[in-house]
């Protein structure tokens, strides 16, 4: 497995740190980050190639990218289509350039569709050290008084997204370029990709080249057990990627949870390994969501540094035994 940091600038600063630490590559989160997009609203091949060349030379790899949202079309807006050909048009580019996986850009989270967001705080950790948390019962109480820019009907939202997979799952299919889908965070019932509907794409649009963005702490918070989860998706080939963090407590149980740094959560962050090693997982594990800790800088330095020896010692451990 490849231990993977977000993008951040992209510096050379930046990316000569991930190489010194151990890091393999990046996922780039942000899509101004994608060689293009900020100057024509689509991804550039020969930008992308050139973005790959300089990360090779660090031993750096890109293995996923997220691409500019289709708001529009999402939403039945005029100006859909465009931003449908836009999207087509970086799935190709980064295919030919040899991008493994796509997120698909389905969330309207900045216009409110997840109410999550409106609970999300830090709080203080062992040290002093601060990640934030969510409290169902703070969502709930501000929900009611600052209702969402805009009212989304999540099964018309649904069968938009189907309908743009069948448009570009044939590029991909092409290409040998994936696409994975990270669930609503927090997975809640209302929000775009439920348990239910996240589940249910990989059945509404059947492909070798449609998976999922396993996030271990997203679906820790809905209350499943994680290991059984991953054995469960894993078994059926539809884990193409993971998100790695931990989390204490959960919505069902505890009315909320907060993220927390990969040694100090609920789970055992090992039996995660193992579970994906189980049913033959060997992708990227980005690090995700990084503790702040006090006098760390811009690009959390120390948490990365840290995270990435942490996950690079599991992985270690790992191999001493057998997977379970």
């Amino acid at each position: 497995m490849k231990v993977l940091l977000r993008e951040r600038d992209l510096s050379d600063e930046y990316v000569q740190f991930a190489a010194q630490i151990g890091a393999d590559g990046f996922d780039i989160h942000d899509e101004r980050n994608v060689p293009g997009v900020a100057d024509r609203g689509y991804a550039d091949e020969t930008g992308v190639r050139r973005l790959l060349d300089k990360l090779r030379r660090k031993k750096l790899g890109v293995y996923r990218v997220a691409p500019p949202t289709p708001e529009n079309y999402l939403l039945g807006r005029p100006g859909g289509d465009a931003e449908v050909d836009h999207l087509c048009r970086t799935l190709e580019a980064l295919g030919k350039a040899g991008v493994p996986f796509m997120s698909m850009p389905l969330h309207l989270i900045h216009l409110g569709s997840n109410p999550g967001y409106l609970s999300f705080a830090p709080n203080v950790h062992r040290g002093g050290y601060t990640m934030h948390g969510f409290e169902l019962a703070t969502m709930r109480r501000r929900a009611a008084s600052e209702p969402p820019a805009v009212a989304i009907d999540v099964e018309a939202h649904f069968e938009r997204s189907v309908a743009l997979y069948q448009r570009l799952l044939p590029i991909a299919e092409g290409l040998g370029i994936r696409l994975i889908l990270h669930p609503s965070d927090p997975q809640l019932p209302e929000t775009e990709f439920s348990p239910r509907r996240w589940s249910r794409i990989l059945d509404a649009v059947p492909s070798a080249s449609s998976g999922l963005l396993y996030c271990v702490g997203t679906r820790y918070e809905t209350g499943v057990n994680v290991y059984d989860d991953i054995r469960a998706f894993g078994r059926r080939g539809k884990i193409f990627h993971v998100h790695f963090r931990n989390v204490r407590g959960t919505i069902p149980t505890t009315g909320g949870y907060e993220e927390i740094a990969l040694h100090d959560g609920d789970m055992n962050m090992f039996r995660v390994l193992q579970a994906l090693r189980s049913v033959g997982y060997d992708s990227g594990l980005q690090i995700d969501h990084l503790p702040d800790y006090t006098s760390d800088n811009a690009f959390q330095g120390m948490a990365s540094a840290y995270a990435v020896g942490y996950v690079k010692a599991l992985l270690a451990a790992a191999e001493c035994v057998p997977a379970s």
